[in-house]
């Protein structure tokens, strides 16, 4: 972590210079009324900047986000704050989070945060480092086994949620896929674009993922339109041809709204509930982000119940085991845990066999497994 911060001071100095140089002028970039002046007075980048209540220019990261297919300017303002927030959250305060009796890090787990009764980490909270950028995994370094003679092993839930959706929505084209073990994104991207999947390009596998994801989670045509940087329209006709190609989907999501709007709730797969008092809310944004959870909900709460299980069943075997093996971290879908080298490869097929036995589903539930001497490497 002491590599990681010089390595962040130059990234973030040499980051400031450019951005001052854009600008034509130093300003405080982690002040939102300064850098809302620079963005929309000065540089004028909108025509029609948000604000916020008090009647500032907003400089939200969503703002952001949206400027930044056009102006490289924007984009380097996100990576800033990207790479501040990493030093501040994590690569400064991890070090003075370590107790001092047992010479580690003891994140907290709170049960009843999160409304799809997904487990939240606190101080520090584990689950948000971010793991898509070269600086974010190197947090994950830092996370090391107490000795040379163990391991971290990591073990992760693939793609979980579309496979409790294809269960939910029994629909044929994704139980198919599921059952011959294809790439779920490759699949549908060969779906939407009309081609064979041997010709799939990466460009439309990540538009693929992006559509599967995104409609799980109730993303809209204009949502779609911003993530994938294309035309509304564009996204329009993917959503319609991914719902002309997997109709279950479609009956599943319909019928789950109008479920939820009689009962006021929806359930998880083992019949746990999720409240929703504002489905049938007079206000539009209120009810649309009802309904949406409503959709999502039993994905995810489904989810967050099979990843208990499986932490109740391996705990289980843990107290009969002599061997000194550990659950030390759960992050969203995986797990994570400290095992003696020599019990490795033992260790990995029965924690495979617990997290894959713990729903039966209509589609094979599948688990990532990889080990190392750090957490970065294992995961």
């Amino acid at each position: 972590l002491e590599i990681l911060k010089k390595e962040l001071v130059t990234d973030i100095s040499t980051l400031e210079s450019v951005i001052f140089k854009e600008a034509g002028e130093t300003f405080n970039i982690s002040s939102p009324k300064q850098l809302g002046e620079v963005l929309f007075e000065k540089m004028e980048l909108s025509k029609k900047p948000k604000k916020t209540k008090t009647g500032q220019y907003s400089t939200s990261e969503d703002v952001l986000t949206e400027l930044s297919t056009k102006h490289n300017f924007a984009k380097n303002i996100l990576k800033f704050r990207s790479l501040t927030k990493l030093m501040s959250t994590y690569v400064d305060s991890l070090p003075n989070q370590v107790l001092s009796s047992t010479n580690r890090v003891h994140t907290e787990y709170l049960q009843t945060v999160a409304s799809t009764g997904r487990l939240s980490s606190v101080n520090p909270n584990l689950q948000n480092i971010p793991i898509r950028t070269e600086r974010g995994k190197k947090v994950r370094k830092a996370f090391i086994p107490r000795d040379k003679d163990h391991l971290l092993l990591a073990a992760d839930y693939s793609q979980i949620e579309l496979r409790i959706m294809a269960h939910l929505s029994q629909d044929i084209g994704l139980l198919k896929a599921f059952a011959a073990r294809e790439d779920i994104h490759c699949h549908t991207a060969a779906e939407i674009f009309g081609v064979s999947l041997d010709n799939v390009t990466s460009d439309q596998r990540r538009s693929a993922k992006a559509i599967n994801f995104g409609l799980i989670y109730g993303m809209s045509a204009h949502g779609l339109s911003k993530q994938l940087n294309i035309e509304r329209g564009q996204a329009v006709n993917y959503m319609n041809t991914y719902f002309e190609r997997y109709p279950g989907v479609k009956n599943y999501m319909n019928s789950t709204r109008d479920q939820a709007k009689i009962d006021g709730y929806v359930e998880t797969l083992f019949g746990r509930r999720l409240y929703l008092p504002e489905i049938n809310a007079s206000n539009g944004m209120r009810r649309q982000y009802a309904e949406r959870t409503a959709i999502n909900a039993p994905m995810q709460g489904t989810a967050a119940d099979i990843i208990k299980l499986a932490m109740n069943s391996i705990q289980n075997w843990l107290n009969s085991e002599p061997a000194d093996i550990r659950m030390i971290m759960q992050v969203h879908d995986e797990l994570v845990f400290e095992i003696p080298t020599e019990q490795l490869d033992r260790a990995e097929k029965i924690i495979e066999g617990f997290m894959v036995q713990a729903a039966d589903l209509s589609v094979p539930l599948e688990v990532g497994i990889g080990n190392g001497l750090n957490w970065e490497v294992a995961h």
